[in-house]
């Protein structure tokens, strides 16, 4: 009777427990809710789960899970780091965080003076994970709403001064670069660590029948974070600048990695080309075959087929001070590849390289694979002006009116994206490709297209 007592007992005392932890997160929830009413979805996104073996908490996505005695000394302690604890928690959900531990962060610590040169892949994930971790608490400390503001230490105002010097919006892919040039000692990293250290990463990338697969939830969260953004926009300036730099995080992850090659085939056109076409045959030849044997048709492939490929186009390259030489140069040589490739464009094409900073320095034509191969070969920048795009729409349209184009499709403008656009819409599709890896978006025209490319993704070729 005593046993079956004091094990009812200890059910009744967990089930306590368990709902004081749950009527604590939803009272941070509910505090956040009333900040930031553009996060309802979000922080609504959970369910709670008691769990002993975190410290405090943590999420996988579909669950936070909580040890309630810490949580709870952490809710009487400060209600304030409860709700940034929560908060902390939904942007890595938002910034996906939790599943790009197993892949996205593929670049080496590239340590120069701390004691983690040779690092591993425990030393990467200790970083990846203390990226992520700065990356909310900067959003949160840029927040000036009563429910999380807090005050910060010196090592980690420090550490904000550091990252902010990059000058772009510190997401945590840009932190973890950054992080790993620094030459962290194993003392300073830890250091941080402990700094930074808010919820527990158990639960990041490991299975869980309980919780929905991660493509579903990561789209999921996708679709709640692009929502976010909308709303974000939409909203007051005063609530804007309330929630710092929550919304410049937001479109960095939005914006998608493209497929180059998928890129530059928007600039393709439908043309018959003088080639066997073995997937169709001439009804005459058939008809005839049928009719003179009365079983036997006669198959002859058609000598000529559609293709849907690239025949004219102008690729203008930015050649201003602020455009560096060895990315214009790898960009080409992707844009090479691409268009050398058996199906990308037509044997005989149209092609005008045009170098231009605030005037037309050089305008070369490709008419051939050999000849691209050969201006790459010879390949070297003019100019190191300013940037002014509308000299080359100017010039564009003088080789129109020349007829030196005359099935003209587009034109890819290469370009760190800061200069003086056209006032009018060209008679072109135009696509404005970003140089660097700067997250503040320039005020491209309505009618343009625009991809950006990371610096590293032109380095290793991966665009």
């Amino acid at each position: 009777m005593s046993c079956d007592t004091t094990g009812k007992e200890k059910k009744e005392i967990a089930d306590r427990l368990g709902q004081i932890g749950q009527e604590i997160l939803s009272i941070c929830r509910d505090e956040l809710y009333f900040s930031m009413r553009f996060m309802d979805v979000a922080l609504s996104s959970f369910i709670y789960t008691m769990d002993p073996e975190v410290s405090p908490f943590g999420t996988d996505g579909s669950r936070i899970y909580y040890h309630p005695r810490e949580l709870g000394g952490l809710y009487r302690e400060n209600r304030i780091l409860a709700n940034r604890g929560y908060l902390h928690m939904v942007l890595h959900c938002i910034f996906r965080h939790i599943w790009k531990t197993g892949g996205d962060h593929t670049l080496d610590i590239r340590n120069t003076g701390g004691d983690n040169s040779d690092a591993g892949d425990g030393d990467r994930k200790r970083y990846w994970d203390l990226s992520c971790d700065i990356a909310a608490e900067h959003i949160i400390d840029g927040c000036d709403l009563r429910p999380v503001r807090y005050s910060r230490s010196l090592l980690r105002r420090e550490t904000y001064r550091k990252l902010e010097l990059s000058g772009h919006v510190l997401n945590a892919e840009r932190i973890y670069r950054l992080l790993s040039e620094w030459g962290l000692t194993e003392k300073e990293l830890t250091m941080l660590e402990e700094e930074f250290y808010v919820d527990d990463h158990r639960y990041w990338g490991n299975g869980d029948r309980r919780r929905p697969p991660d493509q579903q939830m990561q789209k999921r969260w996708k679709d709640i974070d692009e929502k976010m953004e909308t709303d974000l926009e939409t909203f007051s300036k005063e609530t804007a600048e309330q929630n710092g730099d929550f919304l410049d995080e937001l479109k960095v992850e939005n914006r998608g990695r493209h497929d180059y090659r998928e890129f530059l085939r928007k600039f393709a056109v439908f043309r018959e080309e003088l080639k066997a076409d073995p997937d169709t045959f001439d009804y005459g030849f058939y008809s005839y075959g049928m009719e003179l044997y009365g079983n036997m048709p006669l198959i002859e492939p058609v000598e000529t087929r559609e293709a849907h490929r690239i025949e004219e186009f102008a690729v203008v390259i930015d050649t201003s001070m602020s455009c560096s030489g060895e990315l214009i140069g790898r960009f080409l040589e992707e844009t090479y590849r691409v268009l050398t490739e058996n199906e990308s464009f037509f044997r005989k094409v149209n092609i005008h390289i045009i170098q231009c900073d605030e005037k037309v320095h050089q305008d070369v034509q490709i008419t051939s694979a050999e000849e691209l191969e050969d201006y790459m070969e010879h390949f070297r920048l003019y100019g190191e002006g300013g940037t002014d795009f509308r000299p080359a729409f100017e010039y564009v349209e003088e080789l129109r009116e020349k007829k030196v184009f005359t099935d003209l499709k587009g034109m890819i403008y290469f370009t760190d994206g800061y200069g003086i656009y056209p006032a009018g819409t060209p008679a072109w599709k135009t696509a404005f490709v970003f140089l660097e890896d700067d997250y503040r978006d320039a005020d491209v025209p309505p009618w343009a297209l625009k991809l950006i490319l990371r610096k590293e993704e032109i380095t290793d070729g991966c665009l």
